[in-house]
């Protein structure tokens, strides 16, 4: 699976390579503030500036991401082809690799067979397949981290001992470090997890005792980045500076649909200069301030903008479909509908884990009704969903999986009783013949 993937994904880069060479330049498509900051680690100039100017130290992305970056320029070139070739190849291995956690999600879910199906779907899954080159940014290794951090969470809530607790910790912090939005999850997965080990394993208070150790472990391996970024900014900044600047894209008085990227500081100079001015945290300080200043002034606008994202992070588009779909070619139908279709199916997917009571249901909802909460307020984009595509694609499969599933288990309820009363009507026959 994993080899097939990875195949697929390097022939996708090179067809659209063949007939549309992408440009490389500063921010295509290297991911516009990860590219920068990337380039000005690997210039020596330490994490900072994500915009076209130089504006010091920044904590606009956690670290991992444009570390990894920052070492494909110094190897290979600051913004040159072989740098884009470099990255895209290791985002394809990660996008590849996430069929190892899908295939186990599955496999404990509900059975080998779903747990197949479901890695083999990701192997040919279109956002999947996609998004390893048309972003250089952490989306596809947020993904792998997701699904690796609910394949283990599925599978530590049975453990008692320390030492896979600290593993499990230590796996969320690397998580967190890559994409900060993942955090959204944990108090949820840990509740869970508590409530799991209270019922499973014995003990009075083990049930408090493992879930904290993995806490302690994960927030070590977050302290480093939090130490810097108080050392450098004076003050508690545990992941990222930039929900500021997000919520006012997303909730302006010029904001056309559902946010305004014209008025990004990447591409507009009076936010630039104002964001080089101010410095960045009292420049998101300010801009948090108008976005929710302009949220209770116009309740109904802010409302609208939120259906919109909504809509948009689920169908890969607001607009109504309609009007949309004259409009789209047929590759672009094909993308749109597998989104519409696998939202719907893994909405499903949810209603019937609860319908079978199956024990995982908890967790693997957690991640479509919790997760895109964040963009629904601030903005959208199947770009920003895609962390959560590898557990949208097992709920899929299971959703399609499930009839089957209640016909086999009909059957075999249907066969017992027969076989009951065979062997009874033997054992009442016996003495009579």
């Amino acid at each position: 699976m994993v080899v097939i993937a990875f195949a697929i994904r390097i022939l996708a880069f090179w067809a659209v390579q063949h007939y549309s060479r992408v440009p490389v330049v500063t921010n295509i498509p290297f991911g516009y503030e990860t590219g920068r900051i990337a380039q000005s680690i690997a210039e020596g100039k330490g994490f900072s500036s994500p915009l076209s100017v130089e504006t010091g130290p920044t904590i606009w992305l956690t670290p991992v991401y444009p570390y990894l970056l920052a070492g494909v320029f110094k190897i290979c070139g600051v913004y040159t082809y072989r740098s884009l070739m470099a990255i895209v190849t290791l985002n394809d291995i990660f996008s590849a690799l996430t069929c190892i956690p899908i295939f186990y999600i599955g496999k404990r879910l509900a059975g080998t067979a779903v747990g197949a199906c479901a890695a083999w779907y990701w192997a040919i899954f279109p956002n999947a397949v996609l998004m390893s080159f048309l972003w250089i940014w952490d989306t596809s290794l947020a993904a792998l981290a997701a699904a690796l951090i609910l394949w283990a969470t599925m599978a530590i809530g049975d453990s008692k001992r320390v030492k896979d607790w600290i593993g499990y910790g230590l796996l969320w912090g690397a998580g967190l470090m890559v994409n900060a939005a993942i955090f959204a999850l944990a108090p949820f997965l840990f509740m869970w997890l508590a409530l799991r080990v209270r019922k499973k394993v014995p003990g009075r208070q083990t049930w408090l005792k493992l879930p904290a150790v993995a806490l302690i472990f994960l927030g070590i391996v977050c302290v480093p980045w939090t130490v810097r970024n108080y050392v450098v900014f004076h003050q508690v900044i545990v992941f990222r500076s930039n929900f500021g600047l997000e919520l006012w894209l997303g909730n302006n008085d010029r904001v056309p649909d559902t946010w305004s990227p014209d008025l990004h500081p990447n591409d507009y100079a009076p936010e630039r200069e104002k964001f080089a001015k101010l410095g960045e945290i009292e420049y998101m300080r300010q801009k948090q301030s108008e976005a929710i200043q302009f949220m209770e002034g116009h309740p109904r606008d802010t409302l609208r903008f939120f259906w919109r994202r909504f809509a948009d992070n689920w169908m890969g588009t607001w607009e109504p479909l309609q009007d949309r779909w004259s409009k789209l070619s047929l590759v672009n139908r094909s993308f749109l509908a597998s989104n519409i279709s696998l939202s719907l199916l893994s909405l499903l997917g949810v209603l019937f884990l609860y319908r079978e009571k199956n024990e995982y249901a908890f967790p693997l909802a957690t991640f479509p009704l919790i997760y895109p909460i964040v963009y629904y307020v601030t903005h959208s984009s199947l770009r920003y969903r895609h962390p959560i595509d590898p557990v949208m694609v097992v709920l899929a499969i299971f959703a399609l999986a499930y009839p089957v599933r209640v016909l086999i288990q009909r059957s075999r309820n249907a066969s017992v009783p027969s076989r009951v009363m065979g062997s009874n009507r033997n054992i009442t026959e016996t003495p009579l013949s």
